[in-house]
């Protein structure tokens, strides 16, 4: 017998896996509160390219209108020196930005029972519930706890501990610059176009994306992100201004200046002038610390994981925001379709763990190519984003 659909759901991380899984599990008639640890609207997140998986929630169930929400381009190009095109192609894509996606799922979930200043620091469960802690002293407990707490997932430590991280030998610099402040060489060198440029041991690769929608308005910014590698060990622990093990992203106000100096220094030296513009433009940089990170298991009882809590692959498929929409939308679809939810949970671990697996891999071996084999060639199809393979 199908188990009653008014259920209680925890959801732990309100970012875009988390609010998606939200919304869908709200659609199949669930209580849902969201439990976000930030305290505030944190516009940091950068651009996102936009795959069937990120936008499904706005084409099939929302009614806001997707097009208020991206940017688009019809080219891929790679430039040379003096801002050369060296490589061109035709492949459309669409953008958005953290900021802006997050924003807009939080509209159609609304804020009743998004949960924010909730910082959990344990589970625990019972043969029907489980139940999250919070550093503020609050417990939430429902039939199902999902969570969607990124990188430094608490959610992974209970349901797959031991996840190894492994630093990759390299780091992105990332960044948003609105494209009023460019000059017109570089808009007209970048326009309707994801531009990379190759240079030894290293690649940028930049596209448009929409600011998060203010007074009725939006205004386009140029979105990078500059892989550099930087030797585990010393170089690693000095650049991220001590003990390296667990960092895995500087916030702006956290880089310091010394090395976004550098970086600046470098980027007039080493990159095209239309991208040593952009990254020079950038009043407040962030680094990623690329890292693999794959659980062995996504489910532990009724407790699941998914998005980079369960798998937080490299960038270079751009498919982090759709791996985690489809986590949930794969998710939703297990528990309507299938009798029970410990058995719905059997059903959908295999398929997402194995998703992750392929990912990985694919993305591992495009770092590799970019940052040490130096065999990044742009026309190569299997370089193309995609959560699936590349371009699907």
């Amino acid at each position: 017998m199908r188990e009653p659909k008014s259920r209680q759901a925890v959801v732990v991380g309100g970012s875009i896996g988390g609010l998606t899984t939200a919304l869908l599990l709200r659609d199949l008639g669930w209580d849902v509160d969201v439990f976000e640890r930030s305290t505030r609207d944190d516009a940091r997140g950068g651009g996102i390219v936009l795959q069937p998986d990120t936008v499904r929630w706005f084409t099939e169930r929302s009614t806001q209108a997707l097009e208020n929400l991206t940017t688009s381009t019809n080219l891929v190009q790679y430039l040379g020196s003096d801002n050369h095109v060296a490589h061109r192609e035709y492949a459309q894509w669409s953008y958005s930005s953290w900021a802006t996606l997050h924003s807009a799922l939080l509209r159609d979930y609304g804020v009743e029972r998004y949960r924010r200043g909730h910082r959990a620091v344990a589970v625990a469960q019972d043969a029907s519930t489980a139940t999250v802690e919070f550093d503020n002293g609050s417990f939430a407990t429902g039939d199902l706890v999902v969570f969607a707490d990124g990188v430094n997932s608490v959610g992974r430590q209970y349901v797959s501990p031991n996840t190894p991280i492994r630093y990759s030998g390299y780091i992105g610099w990332r960044g948003l610059v609105p494209e009023r402040l460019l000059s017109s060489d570089t808009n007209a060198a970048l326009e309707d176009s994801v531009t990379y440029a190759l240079m030894p041991d290293s690649h940028i690769v930049m596209y448009p994306v929409p600011s998060p929608i203010k007074d009725g308005r939006t205004e386009r910014l140029m979105n990078f992100v500059w892989y550099r590698n930087v030797p585990a060990g010393r170089q690693l622990d000095q650049f991220l201004g001590g003990e390296s093990a667990g960092i895995l992203s500087l916030h702006p106000n956290q880089v310091p200046h010394v090395e976004v100096d550098r970086m600046q220094i470098d980027a007039a030296r080493d990159l095209p002038p239309a991208a040593a513009e952009v990254v020079s433009r950038c009043g407040a940089p962030y680094v990623q610390v690329v890292s693999d990170i794959r659980a062995a298991q996504m489910v532990r009882g009724r407790v699941a994981i998914l998005g980079d809590a369960a798998c937080a692959a490299r960038p270079h498929a751009a498919a982090g925001t759709a791996k985690a929409a489809a986590d949930a939308w794969s998710l939703a679809t297990a528990i309507e379709k299938t009798d029970g939810l410990d058995q719905a949970l059997q059903v959908w671990e295999p398929i997402q763990l194995a998703l992750s697996a392929r990912l990985e891999s694919r993305v591992q071996a495009m770092g590799e190519r970019s940052q040490f084999e130096n065999s990044w060639h742009p026309e190569d199809p299997e370089l193309r984003f995609g959560l699936y393979g590349p371009g699907i």
